[in-house]
């Protein structure tokens, strides 16, 4: 890997950093204003819908200029969003700006990769990125529950006090996320240019949406193309579920407060960037498919949750958890940027990607409301979200074996429809 990759890495690592205390710093900005339980899974709701809503548009702007110069101006966005929440802006609202900035990042961080790196080293490349996104979301979570801790927030309330400024809890910890928001948008100025342009993007907002939508159908037509994006559709929708899922059972089952509870899913977070470091290593592209089977045990595995009760039972299982899904995502997502690079360009192939995963966030994530509106049991909620993981990646692995039957989608790795 190059200088450029490991900058990339940077920029990356801190501005996740950033994006995942200030969920947790959002969950507590909800509670001081006595917000419903159902509208904390809502944080969530409100950061992806950009993803969707702009989905068209992302990544023709992504593709519009050099991707560093992208990264920089979504990255002043998320620093404009996280500004809103010191003036009380609705945490929803604010939230929700942030996840503009996100959703016009992402085609940029992703498609540089494949300006940057060969096809060989893509799977590689996405490991230590995934792993390095999982690290940032285990130490995000642990400083926003650090933020939000009475003890630490004090402490950060007296060294504001020096400087002749009494900020609020709340505003003690935004104070932290933006510092890293800052940090995030120098380390984006010093992104190479690859030197890669792409045609003059489209303005005319109906021929964007004209094309993304052929984009689209390109890559659902595509035999590998669906696949792929089948399972990386269901992983991000599931996981954003697991992620609040997770804090509710630690909650309830294992007993804990909320800055405690939010720093639960960080556990299996480190299994992520063990599983995604491990499938770097280990699953060339062309095997990328093979992992499926490694979906089909997570939703199993998870089910398991419903018997623990236990803090030092919990930890290992949410490891294994963790380490499953990443192994079992890393491989997929790159062979899916690979196979968009092919069939479209690099931004406009990770916005068809962001779309259909950030429709199956949403969609997953309001269900996941309404359980918890209903009063569910999270047992049940668990045993529903297991089965619904294992029973879907079969689903999409009969599939797959439907496609080889036909043609040998391994064959289309390299193959352009250009």
């Amino acid at each position: 890997m190059n200088r450029g990759f490991y900058t990339i890495m940077g920029a990356q690592f801190f501005s996740s950093l950033a994006d995942n205390a200030l969920l947790i710093a959002s969950f507590y900005a909800l509670a001081t204003i006595d917000a419903p339980g159902w509208m904390t899974p809502l944080l969530k709701s409100f950061f992806v819908i950009s993803y969707v809503v702009l989905a068209a548009f992302v990544g023709a702007f992504s593709d519009c200029m050099p991707k560093g110069r992208v990264m920089f101006l979504t990255n002043i966005i998320k620093i404009v969003g996280c500004g809103l929440m010191f003036v009380h802006v609705h945490p929803l609202i604010a939230y929700g700006v942030v996840g503009v900035g996100a959703a016009a990042y992402s085609p940029a961080k992703y498609g540089i990769l494949t300006e940057l790196l060969p096809a060989e080293k893509l799977v590689a490349a996405n490991g230590w990125i995934e792993g390095l996104t999982i690290a940032s979301v285990i130490f995000g979570a642990g400083l926003g529950g650090a933020l939000i801790n009475p003890d630490i927030s004090a402490w950060l309330q007296s060294i504001h006090s020096l400087l002749g400024i009494s900020p609020t809890r709340l505003e003690a910890a935004l104070s932290v996320v933006m510092l890293l928001y800052i940090v995030a948008t120098i380390f984006n100025l010093y992104i190479p240019d690859t030197g890669a342009r792409y045609a003059k993007q489209a303005t005319n907002p109906v021929e964007l949406i004209t094309d993304f939508a052929h984009c689209c159908k390109t890559l659902w037509a595509d035999k590998l193309g669906q696949i792929t994006l089948g399972i990386t559709t269901l992983f991000w929708g599931a996981g954003a579920v697991l992620q609040f899922l997770v804090i509710y059972w630690a909650e309830v089952s294992l007993g804990l407060p909320l800055d405690k509870a939010a720093v639960i899913p960080a556990v299996s977070a480190i299994g992520i960037a063990i599983g995604a470091v491990a499938a770097g290593r280990y699953v060339p592209i062309k095997k990328s498919l093979s992992v499926m089977p490694f979906g089909i045990a997570m939703g199993f595995v998870v089910m398991s949750m419903t018997m623990v009760h236990s803090l030092w039972v919990a930890y290992p299982l949410l490891i294994i958890i963790g380490a499953l899904s990443g192994f079992f995502v890393v491989p997929m997502n790159a062979l899916l940027q690979h196979r968009g690079h092919v069939l479209m360009s690099a931004g406009h192939s990770i916005s068809v990607q962001n779309f259909n995963e950030n429709v199956s966030i949403l969609v997953m994530i309001g269900l996941y409301a309404l359980m918890v509106k209903w009063n569910l049991s999270v047992n049940i909620i668990i045993v529903a979200f297991g089965l619904f993981v294992s029973a879907t990646t079969t689903s999409v692995m009969l599939k797959h074996f439907a496609n080889q039957r036909k043609h040998d989608s391994l064959a289309l790795i390299g193959e352009s429809k250009h």
